[in-house]
């Protein structure tokens, strides 16, 4: 039940959109989860200041999960999602902050796991 939510400077076009969609599909197996049940939202044109100065490139991810993952993971991820947002919108891994919440109460189609 992972949900991946950014925050990104940069205006991201619908193709851009399904592309980052797609990898962190892929992506969150590195958690030890699917992209079965993965959400993902992404919010652009969005704005962030880090240090005090106002970023023209940034990101802020935050990643929740039922349960935990390794600490491993994590980094491994870490990793990944910066690359992903360097490669595709040329947002460099020093302007990327990326939060993990592991969640024990989740809820889902009126009820909770």
């Amino acid at each position: 039940m992972p949900f991946i939510d950014s925050k990104i400077t940069v205006p991201v076009t619908p193709a851009q959109k399904e592309e980052i969609k797609a990898e962190l599909g892929k992506l969150v197996a590195t958690l030890h989860k699917s992209e079965t049940y993965l959400m993902v939202g992404i919010e652009d044109s969005y704005d962030l200041w880090l240090g005090g100065k106002k970023l023209d490139r940034g990101a802020y991810v935050s990643v929740s999960l039922y349960g935990s993952a390794p600490r491993e993971s994590y980094d491994k991820l870490t990793g990944q999602i910066c690359r992903l947002l360097e490669d595709k919108l040329g947002i460099p891994g020093s302007a990327v902050y990326v939060t993990y919440h592991p969640v024990s109460d989740w809820g889902w189609n009126g009820g909770n796991f």
